[in-house]
């Protein structure tokens, strides 16, 4: 009788443990939502970039990306209209290339690119200079395409937007743009533009679930700034 009451309060404990689980998990996955909607389009784009490569011109691409950045420029003057405090940009955007370049960003990324190159393809052997240079290709779409679709106020704003307000606009916006350009990247420099959404769902999943850890501490200002 002892065993049997002594047992029940962590029969209860560990039901409690597992609904906190579950609860928090469903609600990390339904916060996610945006992210898995971006790295879905950068796939689709790149598996479409990848399929008509031959037919995507030099001029089709300059106009995906010309459309692209008009499209990014309006909403970074519209967010930049946001800023009540010029200084603070200022001193992320100075802080922050300090910290990339010293931490060697571009070369980790590149350098990871490399690994992903010989772990999906070591089956496949190099038999001319054409290989490498396709070798070479994966490894700098990956860092090309990784370094575009993360860097940028959109990736940040919308991630902490998408976990503080449950806002996915920014990121969904994102995931049309970034779309487009997989389909440019892909076209131009191959399958490692594909590869890059797993950058894009490390950095983007990581700082919406930090948005939800710190949301007490954050303010609209807060975003905005």
């Amino acid at each position: 009788g002892e065993s049997c009451a002594g047992s029940s309060p962590v029969r209860r404990t560990k039901k409690i443990a597992d609904f906190s689980a579950i609860f928090f998990f469903t609600r990390g996955i339904f916060l996610m939502i945006a992210v898995f909607v971006n790295c879905g389009a950068v796939i689709a784009g790149s598996i479409i970039g990848l399929f008509f490569a031959r037919r995507i011109t030099e001029e089709m691409s300059s106009h995906i990306q010309t459309a692209a950045g008009i499209v990014t420029v309006i909403l970074g003057i519209q967010m930049a209209m946001q800023y009540h405090n010029i200084v603070y940009m200022t001193l992320s955007l100075i802080a922050g290339g300090i910290i990339g370049c010293l931490c060697d960003i571009d070369g980790k990324i590149l350098k990871l690119g490399n690994f992903l190159q010989r772990l999906c393809f070591h089956g496949k052997e190099k038999t001319s200079s054409e290989d490498d240079g396709n070798s070479r290709n994966f490894a700098y779409a990956f860092l090309n395409a990784s370094v575009l679709f993360c860097v940028g106020a959109m990736s940040i704003v919308g991630s902490f937007k998408a976990g503080v307000e449950k806002d996915y606009s920014i990121i969904f916006t994102k995931s049309i743009l970034d779309g487009f350009m997989a389909i440019s990247f892909a076209g131009a420099m191959g399958i490692g533009t594909a590869f890059s959404a797993i950058i894009v769902f490390l950095y983007q999943g990581a700082l919406t679930l930090l948005s939800v850890v710190i949301q007490p501490y954050v303010s609209q200002v807060l975003i905005e700034e």
